[in-house]
């Protein structure tokens, strides 16, 4: 009996495809919206959590802050080596410690020059950030001690000044300061909003404080965590230490921001994934006024097939046959839109992730569900008419005009 009721209700809507097209769309957009939402919000999760994960897993990162003074803002005064030695030698848990000082030149070879970005530091950066040199080697304790003009080369730079030649121990000028090229760093790709992390230059922070900067003055710190060692406790310490040795008072706001690497990965994955929640509930919406076309079609399909309804019981057909005969066809146009709603949604979200130069992440576990709930909807919206069907007296059917 099953099958023969999914033969006739196949054949029902072969006989009116566009009709049939046209009650399955508000499913296929409703489906092509979840799946959409959901995947474009598993993309920008996926894209915040490797740009994060760049940066350096389990890390803090601490700048001098904005401080309110009585006179309105007071410039933050900046850290310098003995802050740093502090962090190292007062504080438990840390793997490595590196101060950054920055700048900006046109690096200069030859005919060519590139725009980049100076970063003054010393080899517990490399270890802090997690970044490995592709071809030469790191800077050497009488380089950094001296603050020699030797220079780490990203492979944007790389790639704009030399091409296809081999850079190391060749020269470079950065504005005015003439600098031996002694290796190349690992490529990282960019760090989200345009930020180019290979397109930069790493000198030894004495170097630029004193060639770039004319200060002794250290911008910002990177703090590396052990294994094992929890941030929060090493965030509370680190906090604790620096307020000592900048004669902050109990009460008084931080003139320093401490940023937790890894509770800021959960912070914003936390928020994309609420906020693609949000949109897939938004977008849900359009599955329930789906449905609602699917029982009004059925509900008018009924009415012209009354007297065909009325024939079907008057030589046999039992009640639950014909019920059974509506609700098929309803569960199957919810389910060829659900079917053809995933389709498009693959391919939609296959795109939109490419021209966002986002990752396209797959996941199946949304696209099963959105097809069963496609077909929950069939046999929620298609019960009311086939149980109306069902109900017909098969007199009055077959006197229906």
């Amino acid at each position: 009996m099953l099958f023969t009721t999914i033969i006739l209700s196949i054949r029902e809507i072969r006989r009116h495809l566009l009709r049939s097209f046209l009650t399955t769309l508000g499913i296929i957009i409703g489906v092509f919206s979840v799946i959409t939402m959901v995947t474009l919000g598993n993309a920008v999760t996926a894209s915040v959590t490797s740009q994060i994960s760049a940066l350096g897993a389990n890390q803090l990162m601490i700048f001098p802050s904005q401080g309110q003074g009585r006179g309105g803002a007071a410039f933050p005064p900046p850290f310098d080596q003995s802050d740093l030695d502090a962090i190292r030698d007062q504080v438990g848990g840390i793997k490595a410690v590196a101060g950054q000082a920055q700048a900006s030149a046109l690096a200069v070879r030859n005919s060519q020059n590139w725009q980049t970005s100076i970063t003054g530091t010393s080899n517990d950066f490399f270890m802090a950030q997690n970044w490995a040199i592709d071809d030469g080697r790191l800077f050497s304790e009488p380089e950094q001690a001296a603050g020699k003009s030797v220079c780490i080369l990203g492979h944007t730079v790389v790639d704009n000044l030399f091409g296809k030649e081999e850079p190391v121990g060749q020269r470079v000028r950065l504005g005015n300061v003439s600098c031996q090229v002694i290796g190349v760093l690992a490529t990282k790709g960019s760090a989200g909003f345009g930020n180019d992390q290979d397109n930069t230059v790493v000198m030894p922070i004495k170097a630029v404080q004193r060639r770039f900067a004319g200060n002794q003055q250290i911008r910002a710190m990177i703090v590396s965590l052990a294994e094992g060692y929890d941030s929060t406790t090493v965030t509370r310490s680190v906090s604790a230490l620096l307020r000592e040795r900048r004669h902050i008072a109990p009460g008084q706001p931080e003139n320093f921001n401490i940023i937790d690497t890894a509770q800021l990965s959960a912070t914003l994955k936390t928020a994309t994934g609420a906020l693609t929640s949000f949109l897939a509930a938004i977008a849900a919406v359009s599955l329930i006024v789906g449905g609602i076309g699917i029982m009004n079609i059925m509900l008018v399909s009924v009415t012209e097939r009354t007297r065909e309804i009325g024939i079907r019981l008057a030589i046999g057909a039992l009640g639950k046959e014909v019920l059974l005969q509506f609700l098929v066809e309803a569960i199957a146009l919810s389910c060829l839109g659900g079917l053809i709603g995933i389709i498009v949604a693959f391919f939609a979200s296959w795109g939109l992730t490419a021209a966002a130069k986002l990752p396209f992440v797959f996941d199946p576990v949304i696209n099963f569900e959105s097809f069963l709930i496609s077909a929950l909807i069939g046999v929620v919206f298609g019960y009311f008419p086939a149980r109306r069907a069902a109900a017909l007296n098969p007199i009055d059917a077959l006197r229906h005009e």
